[in-house]
């Protein structure tokens, strides 16, 4: 018969969602050159506001598809596989701060320009870097204590349906999200060098800067399923979001600890 559905997939329907977010980010990326030579950030701000609204709104859409059963096992294989796909983008992305920071510390530059007859040093003189072995080494321990909560809640839903412990542990991991982020900014406002004018400081606040946004945006993930957890959502079947952030979140895990060995302790 026609219009009956007789397949797995989920065909969408015409949606404003893509082009509202290609150009709430246009507005974005626009606004920030602007901001960037100084003619204020409303422009800016305007295209974050937007970009926001088409991330909630179009999130919400892709939650009431799955509440009415649009997602199917073979639409949740395609929605693993696509953020599989993302998670490794990610891995990609934070590759080339890891490039960059193994290049100038293992091939120094010279500050006279010599290089590479003459090769500088690492850390570049007059740098005084962080001992790892005290905020940042609690910092690890905090993440990685978020990362056991996160797996104790996704245990907790999938091997036992049990939902209060599931709520316990997003609590927990979520809490100590926020508290890496509050010391992660108190160790930049004691930091002794600055992101400008030496490729030491440049490569340390990208590197852990981005991971700092990950943290945050890993965070919020987070604290939106603890919502929805709290409005019913998510069954041992089905929890999609939820597993989604506990990737997302053991990702942000990893990287913070190739970054504690690598700009922390070796190349500090």
């Amino acid at each position: 018969m026609a219009h009956v559905k007789n397949h797995d997939y989920h065909i969408l329907p015409p949606s404003i969602w893509p082009f509202l977010g290609s150009l709430a980010g246009f507005v974005m990326l626009f606004g920030a050159v602007l901001l960037f030579h100084d003619s204020g950030p409303w422009v800016f701000l305007i295209g974050l506001v937007g970009v926001l609204y088409v991330m909630f709104g179009w999130w919400s859409e892709v939650v009431s598809e799955s509440k009415v059963g649009d997602h199917t096992p073979v639409v949740r294989i395609g929605l693993r596989y696509g953020f599989i796909l993302f998670i490794m983008s990610e891995v990609m992305f934070f590759a080339a701060w890891f490039w960059s920071f193994f290049k100038h510390a293992m091939y120094p530059m010279d500050p006279n320009g010599m290089s590479p007859a003459i090769d500088g040093v690492w850390p570049p003189a007059g740098i005084e870097t962080f001992d790892p072995f005290h905020l940042p080494l609690i910092n690890t321990l905090i993440l990685l204590c978020s990362g056991a909560a996160a797996t104790w809640a996704h245990h907790a839903l999938v091997h036992e349906d049990n939902r209060e412990d599931m709520k316990w542990g997003l609590t927990i991991a979520i809490g100590l999200g926020v508290i890496f982020t509050v010391f992660q900014a108190y160790e930049y406002s004691h930091a002794a060098f600055g992101f400008s004018g030496n490729i030491y400081g440049a490569n340390f606040f990208m590197a852990t800067g981005f991971h700092g946004f990950h943290v945050v945006v890993g965070t919020i993930f987070l604290f939106v399923c603890l919502l929805r957890l709290m409005k019913g959502h998510f069954t041992p079947e089905k929890h999609i979001g939820f597993e989604a952030a506990a990737w997302y979140w053991h990702f942000v895990d990893v990287v913070w600890l190739f970054l504690f060995a690598a700009v922390y302790i070796w190349g500090g």
